[in-house]
């Protein structure tokens, strides 16, 4: 009978298990529930007391809604990914006087996007194609660049100036409003799922 192949990788596979269940904001028995790997192993895989065999870490990363060589970072290049300026995701729409720029690369198990803003005088975020309402327990910071915004959160509402930054709770219904004449940029962090303090 052949031995069950174990996992040996330099990737911190525990701690990275941990990090992408909790980003999608699961517990070890839904993560459980959807890989097919029981809870207490599953735990024992995120404390590394153990090192899963490659059809366990096969299944817990379908558990992921990821591939085995996504979860193993097999598939990236290495730990700088670089995005050139031609390369940037682009949303919004010049109709509605709001774009927007993604300048992080979308790698598998990434917290946090950074974005920029571009608001025409007069306009908003908020718009039908912008992005949806983050997921519970996101984070947002914001970089006003050029201009001043208002930021409406949560029935209250904040004058930004050039050069301020904000922080809050992104999962609040929110958006900016360019109330003045002149366009205004702004740059925003997301971290998504991490939980309130």
């Amino acid at each position: 009978m052949a031995a069950v192949q174990e996992l040996h990788t330099t990737t911190n596979i525990g701690p990275r298990v941990r990090a992408l269940r909790e980003a999608m904001d699961l517990s070890l028995r839904d993560l459980a529930d959807r890989s097919g790997v029981s809870a207490p192993m599953l735990s024992q895989v995120e404390r590394e007391e153990t090192s899963p065999t490659l059809a366990i870490a096969g299944r817990i990363a379908r558990g992921l809604e990821l591939s085995l060589s996504q979860l193993l970072r097999l598939d990236e290049s290495g730990s700088v990914t670089v995005v050139r300026a031609h390369e940037r995701r682009h949303g919004g729409s010049t109709d509605s006087g709001h774009t927007v720029e993604v300048l992080t690369a979308p790698l598998p198990g990434q917290r946090a996007e950074l974005s920029r803003h571009v608001l025409r005088a007069g306009t908003s975020t908020g718009g039908a194609d912008d992005p949806p309402m983050h997921e519970p327990g996101s984070r947002e910071i914001a970089l006003v660049e050029r201009g001043s915004v208002v930021l409406h959160i949560d029935g209250d509402a904040h004058d930004l100036q050039e050069g301020d930054c904000v922080t809050f709770d992104a999962d609040l219904p929110h958006h900016f409003e360019n109330p003045t004449k002149e366009e205004a940029a702004l740059l925003a962090v997301v971290s998504a799922g991490l939980r309130r303090s």
